[in-house]
């Protein structure tokens, strides 16, 4: 049994159903996500014939560094790692000043197809199992040496495609007696399922939501992202009122800026007037172009662009690049590495 996939009482279950005393689920539960310890022989209060139980039954995912890159410029760490299947995955370590963000992966690829995205242009393989996408935050915070401050499921995939493995992984995450990360330093990125941000608002959860917008109407966004052919922008207008109502929290935006196709004055106009009802913050990012056709605006495009949303009422700041030195957008180590491969 996969010990990462299992909740606090599924893990007590098991343990009840074989012969042994439930509250020693909490103690594995210390040593796994307080502790970092994951050697069954190491965990030195428990007795020695459990030990033996635990290490015939129980096994942790099959995960590999393949590559590890640290950023000389903003100490931006990320790790490309190979599954028992052979495929790989990244997660992404963003370090700032009063804080450490761990970028997550829920998929191996993507299906979606967003053009300025490295992750689609390798294709779609599977989703990530609950241990594979636990696995990625113990392993690195263990070999980080300390803990994360805030979770975003914001690497390769699409989480609300992978909903209930994404979901379990925050209730294993959040547990008290465990990892006890709290509920509100956990951010789903949606490229906008409107079902997965309902079943959020519905779930209880005070999980953030970030949505990836990147144009303020059909014929654009479509383009951008062909997801938007199948929920175009009132079907996902009407989910994050929906979400807003049940929940009362912000909504981020993230708008990934291409010169001369999404950061024009109009864009920013057209990007306020849509959510002139809304709560929201806007996170400006100009593009880093894995697609050689898809320019970066200049810089005063850039400020005009923020500047223009905030006179509208737009909350928004332009987000720091990261990671620029290592290929730390989406995708582009896992491509990279199956290029390679190929050659």
């Amino acid at each position: 049994m996969q010990l990462l996939e299992m909740t606090l009482d599924e893990l007590r279950k098991v343990l009840v159903d074989e012969g042994y005393e439930k509250y020693r689920a909490s103690q594995i539960f210390d040593w796994i996500y307080k502790k970092k310890v994951l050697n069954f022989s190491n965990m030195t209060n428990l007795p020695k014939d459990f030990r033996k139980f635990l290490s015939g039954t129980f096994r942790y995912p099959e995960m590999t560094i393949v590559r590890r890159s640290l950023s000389k410029i903003d100490g931006t760490e990320k790790f490309l790692w190979k599954l028992h299947d052979g495929e790989f995955i990244e997660s992404v370590i963003l370090r700032h000043p009063d804080h450490t963000t761990f970028c997550i992966s829920t998929q191996v690829g993507c299906q979606l197809g967003c053009i300025f995205c490295a992750t689609g242009m390798s294709g779609f393989k599977r989703n990530l199992s609950v241990s594979e996408i636990v696995g990625q935050v113990i392993f690195m915070e263990k070999s980080m040496g300390k803990n994360v401050t805030n979770i975003v499921f914001m690497g390769m995939g699409e989480p609300f495609l992978n909903t209930d493995n994404v979901f379990k992984s925050i209730e294993i995450l959040h547990e008290p007696a465990g990892r006890n990360l709290g509920i509100r330093h956990f951010t789903i990125s949606t490229a906008g399922i409107p079902e997965g941000i309902i079943r959020l608002a519905d779930s209880g959860m005070d999980v953030r939501l970030s949505l990836s917008l990147h144009a303020a109407t059909d014929e654009k966004r479509s383009m951008l992202m062909p997801i938007n052919k199948r929920y175009n922008i009132q079907q996902l207008m009407a989910s994050l009122e929906y979400y807003q109502r049940k929940t009362n929290r912000r909504i981020t935006i993230e708008y990934i800026l291409i010169d001369g196709i999404n950061d024009s004055i109009e864009d920013a106009k057209q990007l306020a007037k849509l959510f002139k009802h809304l709560k929201i913050f806007v996170n400006i990012i100009a593009i880093n172009p894995v697609v050689p056709t898809l320019k970066r605006p200049s810089r005063e495009k850039v400020e005009r662009f923020a500047i223009e949303l905030k006179k509208h009422g737009i909350e928004a700041a332009i987000r720091t690049e990261k990671g620029s030195d290592i290929d730390a957008a989406c995708g582009q180590l896992r491509r990279k590495n199956l290029q390679e491969e190929r050659a």
